[in-house]
């Protein structure tokens, strides 16, 4: 990877805090709790036109030839060697209100050894008068060293310009008319005029690994990478950092891009007692928002449970394409496979019969996978696969299912096509009106693309209830497909006829002052033919 600056240090002196500073967003957690990074946190940035990865890491808590009992350390650091062997140049946070200590000499030892550019980046310089504390930090060996505060944003301008003069020039890359994003005024068009449609924004699909903690969510962005890219550990909470994981698949000739986003797992609201899980959760939330396509772990063993159904809810809620992926599949094959040769031949043995209310037996795939939609049958439409993280069970067909339902959530529906399913599905059913009301359709279209969103003109749009439009739903998925996909329906009224305007338009006096002469000229009419026929009568 090229342009990689890695920012390492020992334990608690700002490395996260400085990462977001230099990003400009509050991506990685920051804490004073030691030890709170733990997996490599990388952006793809730009600075000044040129691009560039920037790669939060762990802090380095062990000193040379000590060795931890703690696999989530140990581990961490691992993570860290991992960085520096990547990196173009490498920042080395310290901090001036400390000084130097012991960790810090182990740190820069071992950067020396590696034969990166280094530059230290003396943290925590809040005041004028802690500059020239930085001076003690040239004992380290290296050339460079800058006072910056990430808290203030101090000194970042000069630090990235010490940083990029390590770098390779790279051309600068002018988008091509596909990747450019449409502009507000071109998408939202003229008042009543027929909306514009919004496609996806260009770049890799973006795809959120959410579940229960210690369900096997870092075990599967592992085995689909073929690395060990996040930390993988049987104790819970081990994630707390939303980590992008950027990955390539070649199928067919065609490279497809994607980006998997590892996140903490979600337990209980109550349960969460300590600010660090709180603001992992809150990145959770945030991934499942800024995703393409979410991918909802549920444990095997443990079944799915009201969490799993609360994290489904959240997934609903931000109208997100779903894949539901029933993982640990592996230590029930071999039962399942039993239970499948025992109904066999309960099956072929006609003098047993199954009586009413007893439970049925389910020996396949597709037995559990309706069993599992029935449990989330609010999210019915997504489609649901076992795996095994560590077999390796079915990870292919995982990689089909999102290739398949990013196909479904990139298609774009013709406008005729589209009117002729809903005007059949309303004909066929009319929503329920207490005042007995008849809905009229008089026209759709597509207007976003993800979601996948369509606008109804209709002439009521009180009748469009939550049921109604998903049955309108369910009709547009037997025409369409969309598996995997929500659909978005928004009724919109349409506008009543406006008044006819008379071509004359009188003002207020002239129709007061006529108006009289218009009765008599009426009475007039009516009593001349009487008057006519009183004469002739004498």
């Amino acid at each position: 990877m090229s342009n990689l600056i890695a920012i390492v240090g020992r334990p608690n002196v700002g490395k996260s805090a400085l990462f977001n500073r230099i990003i400009g967003k509050r991506i990685a957690i920051v804490h004073d709790q030691p030890g709170v990074t733990r997996d490599r946190v990388s952006v793809e940035a730009e600075w000044h036109g040129r691009p560039y990865t920037l790669v939060d890491t762990g802090g380095i808590g062990l000193l040379r030839g000590e060795k931890s009992n703690d696999i989530i350390v140990q581990a961490a650091f691992e993570q860290v060697e991992i960085a520096i062997d990547a990196a173009t140049a490498i920042i080395l946070v310290v901090n001036v209100q400390e000084g130097i200590v012991p960790l810090d000499r182990e740190v820069a030892a071992r950067l020396r050894k590696c034969g990166k550019p280094v530059i230290v980046a003396v943290n925590k310089v809040d005041a004028s008068h802690k500059e020239k504390d930085a001076d003690e930090f040239a004992a380290l060996g290296f050339e460079t060293f800058l006072p910056v505060s990430a808290i203030h944003g101090e000194g970042i301008q000069n630090l990235m310009d010490a940083a990029f003069a390590f770098m390779p020039p790279t051309p600068v890359v002018t988008p091509t008319a596909t990747e450019v994003e449409p502009a507000a005024h071109e998408t939202e068009g003229e008042p009543g005029a027929e909306p514009k449609f919004l496609p996806r924004p260009a770049g890799p699909l973006k795809i959120a690994i959410v579940g229960r903690p210690n369900v096997g969510k870092s075990s599967i962005i592992n085995a689909l990478t073929n690395s060990t890219r996040v930390i993988v550990s049987p104790i819970p909470g081990t994630t707390r950092d939303a980590v992008d994981v950027p990955f390539e698949v070649e199928t067919d000739g065609v490279r497809s891009k994607y980006v998997l986003i590892d996140t903490a797992g979600l337990r209980k609201a109550r349960k969460v007692d300590d600010s660090v899980e709180f603001y992992s959760a809150q990145r959770t939330v945030d991934s499942i928002a800024r995703c393409d396509i979410a991918v909802l772990v549920i444990d095997a063993e443990s079944g799915i449970l009201e969490q799993d159904k609360k994290i489904a809810d959240k997934i609903v809620e931000e109208h997100r394409a779903c894949i539901v992926v029933v993982n640990k599949w592996d230590l029930f094959d071999e039962d399942v496979r039993a239970s499948r040769r025992k109904e066999i031949v309960r099956r072929e043995d006609k003098n047993k019969v199954r009586f009413e209310g007893q439970p049925r037996i389910l020996t396949t795939l597709m037995e559990f996978g309706a069993w599992v939609q029935e449990k989330l049958f609010f999210l019915d439409y997504a489609p649901v696969i076992f795996t095994s993280a560590k077999s390796g069970f079915h990870l292919d067909r995982l990689l089909e299912a999102i290739r398949y339902v990013a196909a479904q959530l990139q298609q774009k529906v013709p406008t005729a096509l589209l009117n002729r399913t809903l005007r059949d599905a309303v004909e066929r059913r009319q929503p329920v009106s207490a005042s007995g009301h008849r809905l009229k359709f008089f026209y759709a279209t597509q207007v976003r693309q993800s979601p996948p969103t369509f606008l109804l003109f209709v002439n009521r749009d009180e009748l469009f209830s939550e049921s109604y439009k998903k049955n309108l739903a369910g009709e547009m998925r037997k025409a369409f497909g969309y598996e995997g996909c929500p659909l978005l329906l928004v009724p919109k009224a349409r506008p009543k006829t406006v008044a006819p305007i008379r071509k004359f338009k009188d003002s207020p006096g002239q129709s007061v002052s006529r108006s009289p002469q218009r009765r008599v000229n009426a009475d007039h009419k009516h009593s001349s033919p009487r008057g006519k026929r009183s004469r002739q009568s004498k």
